[in-house]
């Protein structure tokens, strides 16, 4: 069970980030989800789309190094403690999370988290196991 983004690797330079998203835009991108890390010569951008597999092509078709992966999506409630509930779970078993992101859904009442781990299969399994809501799809 996953759900699957793009990792872009930019260099950290003024106007690169504005550069993708046009090609993005101008093929008829929508991007549901972003989160950027950066440092002082190169950022990571990290997305999701309802075609990963399309923007991959056209990234790597333009010149960047771009790569899909796959993160580890839950659903927990939105509330004080949905978070901490999930991360407990997965420390408690020695899972060793990456990044992640998060958004609410707000007509729901839950969240959506998404996780870069050490050990997929270990995490769905204790995950499971706990009665936590996985997701494949956000979109």
């Amino acid at each position: 069970m996953s759900v699957s983004q793009v990792a872009v690797f930019l260099e950290n330079k003024k106007g690169r980030l504005s550069e993708m998203t046009k090609i993005l835009g101008d093929a008829g991108i929508d991007l549901v989800a972003l989160t950027i890390a950066d440092t002082k010569e190169f950022g990571i951008v990290r997305f999701i789309t309802k075609d990963n597999d399309g923007v991959l092509k056209i990234l790597r078709e333009n010149g960047y190094t771009a790569s899909k992966n796959e993160l580890l999506g839950v659903e927990v409630s939105d509330a004080p403690g949905g978070l901490h509930g999930v991360l407990r779970i997965l420390g408690d078993a020695g899972v060793e999370i990456e990044y992640l992101y998060s958004f609410a859904k707000t007509n729901s009442g839950k969240a959506i988290i998404l996780f870069k781990v050490d050990s997929a299969e270990k995490a769905v399994n204790v995950l499971q196991a706990s009665g936590v809501d996985l997701i494949e799809k956000i979109i």
